[in-house]
């Protein structure tokens, strides 16, 4: 079962907050603040309902080969990154959910035969809080104690929750010192400092879900630290904009790729090599070498020859490096367009896009339909990615993110070329796009483009219309004023009640 599939099995503002749970080791955090502005529009929703899902039993198909069906519990079928974020999320804000209902979770989690080492200790950890257990063994490595405590003498001896959880001691004199200071701006940015780097190396090495033994108990502490400099930087937020400087062999390949930029011939092989710095850099160091590389402006031949280099690279670029490129390479330059796009940009959007599709999706085509005018010219370059480029799991994410917004004319013939594409819609977003119908068809009584696509949705998904959906639509074709107005409703017509 794939993470689209588990995420169906939770209903509104739920979805949102579980999906944020995927989000690498800053998951908990991120979902934290999705919480606090859920609660600020339903102050009154319980997270009890939340873990009620996750507990809920789920049966598993077999495979083949006569394994027999199985039931556990949904959260179970989840991958070890999501139930460390949970976990991590529910520690951050325990006062707010019922003990029965962690501890119910808890003993969930317990029937995982093999749990990551991260899940073991975030849930001993829970259950010491929540019954109010002694801490039996340390939940870190002695190795680890060693590196918190030259890393919190390095940042002024502040451990936050360590000295509790971990059993890490500081002098009770230098604690209260530090939590006493009133500190200069320019002492916090020295610590914010040296606590980014810190994080750049650990997280370099917290890539992979499963960490080597000893590794785990790092992680405990390096939520903190992470927690720390999100602190800082917000309180310094003109040190942590700063673009840092880049290393003396990022520099190099800078100067190299400025010259091929300028070269007017056709790139070689040796090009590749010098695009391959772009695996090193993290997030700041790519936008520093975009900056660096004026990628915003370049020619149209020069642009083509760079997103083809970019789109062969191996191995491939991170998410977050590949929607850096997107961003600066092509964000503007189609933002701006005013007329039909050239075979130069064409070509060089496909070809990142049938290489990094889910990149392309969140740099670029995402900020085009959120625009409030869509352009023709913007409307035709996305038809075309959408029916040369995307396969239907990314059409759906796209149709996804038009159901959130208010739609354009020009956004019109967008959704109704991903309909004519036949994503596989389950019954949840169809119900969504009908919601969407209903709400946006008063704008567009005599829009052409709403009535072809509300006749691609009717003929192509006939079957997943209930009775429900036909009334509502029934009472949107009264308001329809085109030409198209008789076919629609002889066409809903035919439609069986289900």
């Amino acid at each position: 079962m794939n993470a689209g599939q588990l995420l169906n099995r939770f209903d509104g503002q739920w979805k949102l907050l579980a999906r944020s749970l995927f989000f690498g080791v800053s998951g908990a955090h991120r979902t934290l603040e999705v919480f606090k502005r859920q609660q600020r529009a339903t102050p009154d929703r319980s997270l009890s309902d939340l873990i009620e899902t996750l507990c809920r039993d789920e049966i598993t198909y077999p495979g083949g080969n006569g394994q027999p069906l199985t039931v556990k519990p949904l959260v179970l079928l989840f991958p070890p990154l999501f139930k460390q974020n949970l976990l991590a999320f529910i520690f951050l804000i325990h006062s707010r959910f019922p003990k029965a209902a962690i501890l119910h979770l808890l003993r969930c989690l317990d029937l995982d035969p093999c749990p990551s080492l991260w899940v073991a200790v975030w849930t001993k950890q829970l259950k010491r809080i929540i019954m109010g257990c002694p801490l039996e063994e340390p939940l870190y490595s002695p190795a680890c104690a060693e590196r918190l405590t030259a890393l919190s003498q390095r940042v002024g001896g502040e451990t936050g929750w360590w000295d509790e959880c971990s059993g890490l001691q500081v002098e009770e004199a230098q604690t209260a010192a530090v939590l006493s200071e009133t500190g200069s701006q320019k002492k916090r940015k020295a610590r914010f400092g040296i606590l980014n780097e810190e994080m750049q190396q650990e997280k370099k090495r917290m890539k992979t879900d499963e960490p080597i033994d000893g590794q785990v108990h790092d992680r405990d502490c390096l939520l903190e630290h992470m927690k720390m400099a999100e602190e800082l930087e917000t309180d310094a937020p003109e040190q942590a904009n700063t673009h840092e400087p880049l290393p003396e062999h990022m520099k190099a390949s800078v100067l190299q790729i400025k010259e091929l930029l300028k070269s007017p011939t056709e790139w070689d092989n040796h090009s590749l090599d010098e695009l391959k710095v772009l695996n090193d850099c993290n997030a700041t160091q790519v936008e520093v070498l975009c900056g660096q590389l004026n990628l915003t402006d370049l020619e149209e031949h020069t642009l083509i020859q760079i997103c083809g280099r970019i789109s062969v690279l191996l191995p491939d670029l991170s998410f977050s490096t590949a929607a850096t490129l997107i961003k600066n390479l092509l964000l503007q330059r189609v933002l701006s367009l005013t007329e039909p796009p050239s075979r130069c940009l064409v070509s060089a959007v496909t070809s990142l896009c049938s290489s990094y599709p889910r990149s392309m999706c969140h740099a670029l085509i995402g900020p085009l339909i959120e625009q409030d005018n869509m352009g023709g010219a913007q409307a035709e370059l996305l038809n075309k990615l959408i029916e040369g480029c995307l396969d239907s799991h990314y059409r759906l994410l796209v149709l996804q993110m038009t159901l959130k917004i208010s739609w354009s004319e020009m956004l019109l013939s967008v959704i109704h070329s991903l309909l004519d594409s036949k994503p596989d819609l389950n019954e949840e977003l169809f119900t969504l796009l009908i919601e969407q119908l209903v709400n946006q068809t008063p704008l567009f009584t005599k829009s052409v483009r709403l009535a072809k696509m509300m006749l691609t949705a009717l003929t192509k998904y006939g079957n997943l219309v209930n009775a429900l959906h036909k009334h509502s639509l029934s009472d949107c074709l009264m308001l329809n004023e085109t030409f198209l107005k008789k076919a629609l409703q002889a066409v809903l017509k035919r439609i069986p009640d289900a």
